[in-house]
């Protein structure tokens, strides 16, 4: 779990300090933030994957459609974070849609060729990378896995767990998960119903497991938390 948790704190913190091109001086001049509206696509599946993107303000929607129409969510990104990296690893053309989830949602983009070639310049860095998309196909497995084999209150008690581990912050004995996630976003990723994540998460703070508003979790003792 500690080498996740690396990885995951080098995908949500450092990652856009070091790579976004206004942070690189032969890059700066001819890169442009670009802001997207609330409920606004950033690119739809089957559209040719041509870039990486990384969110210097608000959240992205990254998901994508059963047949008949269903939408699947399979995260939320927030600040710091980059989506589209697939490409990397040989996507042709998005299998996901990014959905801009927030007002003013500001992006910073970098091609796939300028990746490339910052990969290749940095061989630390772009073995990072790589482990990075590794990190995502392991978690995206294992929701999958989760969703098969799971009961909703199970999915809802792993994923708050989940992101203690890998967004929290200790205080003390406590653990803070600082997010502006809504009940029914937690039930679009794990699966279940707003209803059930509510009487979850009210029954979790009756028992003074937690403690929750609409900025943060608060974990009274992570190991008590099964």
């Amino acid at each position: 779990m500690s080498n996740d948790h690396n990885l995951w704190y080098f995908e949500n913190v450092n990652l856009f300090k070091i790579l976004c091109p206004h942070k690189i001086k032969h890059l700066e001049e001819k890169h442009e933030f670009h802001s997207y509206d609330k409920n606004e696509f950033i690119y739809f599946p089957d559209e040719q994957a041509r870039n990486i993107y990384m969110i210097a303000d608000g959240r992205v929607k990254i998901g994508s459609y059963t047949q008949d129409g269903k939408e699947i969510i399979k995260s939320i990104l927030g600040t710091g974070e980059i989506f589209g990296e697939m490409a990397l690893a040989g996507e042709e053309k998005r299998s996901d849609f990014a959905l801009a989830m927030d007002k003013n949602t500001s992006l910073c983009t970098i091609s796939l060729e300028e990746m490339k070639g910052f990969m290749a310049d940095n061989k630390e860095f772009s073995l990072k990378i790589y482990k990075l998309i590794g990190l995502r196909i392991r978690k995206l497995e294992r929701k999958i896995e989760s969703l098969v084999f799971k009961d909703a209150r199970t999915r809802i008690i792993e994923f708050i767990r989940d992101a203690a581990e890998w967004k929290g912050q200790k205080v003390g004995f406590e653990t803070m998960i600082k997010t502006r996630l809504t009940h029914k976003d937690i039930a679009d990723l794990t699966g279940t119903s707003r209803q059930t994540v509510t009487t979850v998460l009210n029954e979790l703070k009756e028992k003074n497991l937690i403690n929750f508003n609409r900025r943060q979790i608060l974990i009274r003792d992570l190991e008590k938390l099964r």
